[in-house]
């Protein structure tokens, strides 16, 4: 049951996250909550398979430039998978950087 709402949770802030985000950016608008929450599954399910083809080194968690770029592909990428979810390329390395940067301080990885 905890391991679950661990999960629930990561999903409404990240969806959270990616509001918050589209308020600040151009280039990046998502339109309603159900959306959001929809992308931050979409980015997540994304991800996932990045790193299972690429490996860890690849993982944003890793904090480096290869981190950091796939993290802006596969954002970029999600808006083909979630309905009113616009993102030019700009706005998926600016929302890579502010997303990282608030992952530092809220983390939205279950560890």
């Amino acid at each position: 049951m905890g391991r679950w709402l661990g999960l629930i949770v990561r999903f409404i802030v990240s969806a959270l996250v990616l509001i918050i985000v589209s308020y600040i950016l151009p280039g990046f608008s998502i339109v309603g909550f159900t959306n959001a929450l929809i992308a931050a599954v979409a980015i997540s399910l994304l991800g996932y398979v990045v790193e299972m083809i690429f490996g860890e080194r690849i993982s944003p968690q890793n904090r480096g430039i290869v981190g950091f770029i796939s993290s802006a592909v596969v954002i970029y990428a999600a808006q083909y998978f979630v309905n009113n979810f616009n993102v030019t390329i700009i706005g998926a390395a600016l929302a890579a950087a502010i997303i990282g940067l608030i992952d530092v301080f809220v983390p939205t990885e279950i560890r």
